[in-house]
């Protein structure tokens, strides 16, 4: 289910996925099949980690990566399930192929 909630969006971010959600800024986005795809990556990979480990891991990686890189936006750019993500958005047939665990081989 995608829904428009641009106040709970990141400032810098079009999309937000909280399984089963997938939140936009703006409703134009959901035309945006690149982007949907993107986040469905996301619907996977935390539906894999039956969704409370997906956020923990989430949370453990972004935080050991900010204290690799001092940085948030290169914390986040280097998390695993971000690199896959940006990675395959543009192969829409991508979450059809997808092999489970993926996100690991981009640790």
């Amino acid at each position: 289910m995608i829904f428009i909630l641009k106040h709970i969006i990141p400032k810098g971010f079009a999309g937000l996925t909280l399984y089963p959600f997938i939140f936009l800024k703006r409703k134009e986005l959901k035309e945006n099949p690149v982007l949907i795809n993107h986040e469905k990556i996301h619907l996977k990979q935390q539906l894999e980690l039956l969704i409370i480990f997906f956020y923990l891991f989430y949370f453990l990686e972004w935080f050991s990566r900010l204290l690799i890189y001092r940085n948030t936006s290169k914390a986040y750019n280097n998390l695993s399930f971000e690199r896959e993500a940006y990675k395959n958005e543009h192969n829409l047939e991508y979450i059809t192929t997808r092999k489970r665990w993926a996100f690991l081989s981009y640790l």
